[in-house]
């Protein structure tokens, strides 16, 4: 029987015989470079803004919240345990569904694939503004979670079509850049529509002004977003030759809409994965929390409702330019575990500060910036490890949402341990993810060295292979002879 699931009808463009991967001349390093700019100019303005949208729409409860929606239809939820759950149960169906919408999302053109999941999650928010009670906002919250799990794991798999890892570092930071991006601009808008004056609640407003974008960016997803290099049209044929190269440059690419069963097992199997997953734990905890209490901890520091979204803007904006410097210094060096750990401790200390400093609110609002720029840094640069690491088209389905599914239990945890009787101090939220973020530093060393000895063994059994040479990883994805970890 074969390992491998292939859609029923695979139009010819699919099935390329193996000769197409042999390597093209590619001489001209400026065709290359001409290549990358032209795929930089089609698919990360739609991945990033389609990413500023899903991020917005997940994480606008927090300032739903300074804007009365417990009140309207939480009968005042005096202790935040409605609220904690409506928060949450995002991450319950997020969870759950992730590894299989990943894997599915190999058998569906991207292009399809992306724009009915943007359409799904931009009409779940926008229904929220139409909720009357716990129950109604409970099941638009779910089903944006069962949309969003369709995306986030998805983009790093598409972006490996595309790009080497030499250059995903980067790309992967101007993508979950705009989670930070959308914190600023999130705190912009809840700013803006607070001083609106309306019939509609205020709360209720926000929802439709941040779902409706996701339904546009859905249908010129459709238009625009490219399929796989050997079947798009966005391509010529000498452009396609180069891209196939890129593609299989220290690994090698499917052809069309296969899924490997046999990688299927070996991800699921793959200790790495799973210590990944405890350093997403802690960092989807901190990142939970911060999207949903931000607002409300900068109001503990005796700032009115309308400042403290304003105030939420400036430790985004500072993330957003830490992310891209520290990606772009990941990609020089081809190095990501000891980022990892750098930036998870800086969140840490963070949180420690939040702990120990009670006094001066100064101090406090420095350590929301220390907590942001490493959370998220250390996110973007997680996602890209994996998304070169794991050596076959099939193991990136399955281990990169698993890992990320792993994570999201962090993100439940992070919904629950800010019970509004807690505040203002919340000593036990900053003290959980205090020790997340420390653990999650610990692993990412013991994973950056594990792939370290793993590389130099193999290079001292099977000489150093060349960089730029087509690994096959059909068989044996990441363990193959000649596959090397980005460490």
């Amino acid at each position: 029987m074969s390992n491998k699931i292939e859609r029923s009808s695979v139009p010819e463009y699919d099935k390329t015989p193996e000769s197409i991967f042999k390597e093209p001349d590619v001489d001209n390093l400026n065709e290359e470079r001409k290549l990358v700019r032209k795929l930089d100019k089609r698919i990360l303005p739609l991945a990033c803004f389609l990413y500023l949208f899903s991020y917005l729409d997940r994480s606008n409860l927090g300032n739903a919240r300074l804007q009365g929606l417990p009140d309207d239809i939480l009968g005042g939820d005096t202790t935040g345990i409605l609220f904690d759950w409506i928060t949450s149960v995002f991450f319950f169906s997020f969870i759950l569904c992730q590894i299989l919408a990943a894997v599915a999302s190999k058998l569906i053109q991207p292009r399809i694939w992306m724009a009915v999941i943007a359409i799904g999650w931009g009409l779940s928010s926008t229904l929220m503004s139409t909720s009357f009670n716990f129950g109604g906002i409970l099941v638009t919250r779910v089903f944006l979670g069962v949309f969003e799990a369709g995306f986030g794991p998805v983009i790093p798999l598409y972006f490996s079509y595309f790009y080497t890892k030499a250059e995903m570092g980067l790309r992967m930071a101007y993508w979950f850049g705009f989670a930070a991006v959308a914190g600023a601009f999130g705190g912009l808008i809840a700013f803006g529509v607070q001083h609106i004056e309306s019939s509609i609640q205020k709360w209720r407003l926000l929802f439709i002004i941040e779902g409706i974008p996701a339904v546009i960016l859905g249908v010129l997803t459709y238009f625009l977003l490219p399929n796989r290099p050997e079947s798009t049209t966005f391509f010529n044929e000498r452009e396609r030759k180069i891209a196939l190269e890129r593609m299989n440059r220290a690994t090698s690419g499917d052809i069309g809409a296969v899924i490997n069963k046999a990688h299927i097992i070996l991800a699921l199997h793959d200790w790495r994965i799973y210590i990944a997953g405890v350093i997403y734990v802690g960092l989807n905890c901190a990142l939970a929390s911060i999207s949903a209490f931000l607002p409300t901890i900068i109001q503990t520091f005796g700032y009115t409702n309308a400042l403290a979204q304003l105030l939420t803007v400036p430790p985004y904006a500072v993330t957003t330019v830490v992310i891209l410097a520290v990606s772009f210094v990941s990609d020089k060096l081809q190095s990501r575990g000891i980022f990892v750990a750098i930036f998870t401790s800086i969140a840490g200390i963070g949180y420690l500060l939040l702990l120990t400093v009670h006094s001066n609110n100064h101090i406090r609002y420095f350590a929301t910036f220390c907590i942001t720029s490493g959370t998220y840094t250390s996110i973007s640069i997680i996602i890209a490890w994996f998304a070169h690491n794991l050596g076959s088209e099939t193991k990136k389905a399955t281990g990169i949402p698993l890992f990320m599914a792993i994570g999201q239990c962090g993100s439940v945890l992070g919904s629950h341990i800010y019970p509004k009787t807690e505040g203002p101090l919340y000593i036990k939220g900053f003290a959980v993810s205090c020790a997340l973020e420390f653990l999650a530093s610990a692993c990412a060393i013991i994973l950056t060295t594990s792939y370290r000895m793993d590389n130099a063994h193999r290079n001292r059994l099977y000489g150093k292979p060349d960089d730029n040479a087509r690994v096959d990883t059909h068989e044996l994805a990441d363990k193959a002879p000649n596959f090397r970890y980005l460490p």
